[in-house]
């Protein structure tokens, strides 16, 4: 009998007991750039597939929470699929450029090819195939397959490499166990397991947790739970979880918004091995002739490997003063994070900007309210406001949702 508990629903109470034991040994994967506040937000997420109806015993929804707190998978290989919809404006490449151009420095270098900071960035938009491969804390890869072309990714011990085949460039640093722990714990979302990890925190009375049915996935038996806001005004329709029914390990993670459609982004295994991979998968040697750019842990100021050299203040220095005064507005699913530019102006007028104003604006809906004028930037999930005054709110909430907030937070 499948399991299906429409009526069990688990409170903030319930889990906290289950995610206070929570075990972080199955952190496994190299670091990825992805998004920033998207990808902190809504994480990478896939519709599962409906290849069977496995017939697994009974389990309660605080159950198989408590289920994957105690997973402690470190050792694996497999493919993962990627397809990120976050139904940004088509710039024409214009993004890819900016993003870029923002991992290459402060001083406008475009650095390495091989940088995993600037490679990664590609997983925002797309389809994308991984191989990834773990062997404890100490050894992890990750491949991006392109066609016929491989950046890969590889931790081992103290080093880390990036290697892009299609430029034969070469991005090395090296890291100390207090320091890769650190960056362990600030990295962006990167497996069906982390973003779980990150929706199960959003637990609580303002939330349905349920387990239905159950599911194959990479010819696994899972169990699938499903996480839903409440609240109405929320961009988020629903999570979907598919957990292993053997090790607790998520395989897949899909979000999908409220608006209906596809999955903003979808991430799950195709292919997966809880065996322990050779160790030559995680050997690494410069080709011949490739260019080789050393990134040492004294040039780095920010968490993740690649990051880029330390100039002026600290990170949390730097967070203080780009978001000013940040404050949460509302609760639940329907928060609001708001905050101060420090620039005492939001976009540039007419005046200021000539055609600039207008190509934002084309991006955007212009809207009024307590708060002054402002314009509304919307993704799928993601809706910000900034308003004439340099002041933002940004959050998973509709733009109606969003207004009201900020007339409320004024």
């Amino acid at each position: 009998m499948a399991p299906n508990e429409t009526d069990d629903t688990t409170t903030a109470g319930e889990v906290e007991e289950p995610r206070a034991g929570r075990r972080r040994a199955a952190r496994y994967i190299v670091p990825v750039t992805v998004m920033g506040v998207a990808a902190a937000t809504i994480g990478l997420v896939p519709a599962l597939a409906d290849s069977g109806d496995p017939d697994l015993p009974d389990i309660t929804a605080a159950q198989l929470i408590e289920k994957i707190a105690q997973s402690d998978v470190e050792r694996l290989s497999g493919t993962v699929k990627i397809t990120t919809d976050l139904g940004l404006p088509d710039l024409g490449g214009l993004e890819s450029g900016l993003l870029s151009g923002a991992a290459g420095g402060e001083d406008g270098e475009g650095g390495s090819s091989a940088d995993p900071s600037g490679r990664l960035t590609e997983l925002a938009s797309g389809t994308h195939t991984l191989r990834v491969a773990a062997d404890g804390p100490d050894r992890q890869k990750l491949s991006l397959l392109e066609n016929a072309a491989e950046y890969s990714l590889i931790h081992n011990g103290k080093d880390v490499w990036g290697y892009d085949s299609a430029s034969n460039e070469v991005y090395h640093a090296t890291v100390d166990e207090a320091g890769a722990a650190e960056r362990g714990e600030q990295r962006p979302p990167a497996t069906p397991e982390d973003f779980a990890e990150e929706a199960l925190k959003a637990v609580d009375d303002t939330t349905s947790v349920k387990v239905d049915g159950t599911a194959q996935v990479a010819g696994r038996d899972a169990y699938r739970l499903v996480v839903e806001p409440k609240q109405s005004g929320s961009t988020v329709g629903a999570i979907s979880i598919a957990v292993d029914h053997e090790t607790g390990m998520p395989l897949k993670f899909t979000l999908t918004p409220a608006g209906g459609g596809s999955a903003v982004v979808d991430v799950g295994f195709t292919k997966v091995s809880f065996d322990r991979p050779d160790a030559s998968t995680f050997r690494f040697t410069p080709p011949k002739g490739a260019k080789v750019t050393e990134d040492t842990e004294q040039d780095r100021a920010h968490g993740g490997f690649g990051g880029k050299p330390e100039r002026g203040p600290k990170p949390e220095e730097d967070l203080a003063k780009g978001l000013d005064g940040l404050r949460m507005l509302g609760e639940g699913w329907n928060t609001v994070a708001t905050f101060d530019t420090g620039t005492g102006a939001g976009l540039p007028t007419e005046e200021a900007g000539g055609d600039l104003d207008g190509f934002l604006g084309s991006l955007g809906d212009q809207v009024k309210g307590d708060f002054g004028k402002g314009t509304v930037f919307s993704t799928r999930l993601v809706n910000a406001l900034i308003t004439e005054d340099g002041t933002v709110y940004v959050g998973t909430v509709t733009k109606d949702a969003l207004v009201k907030a900020a007339e409320a937070g004024k």
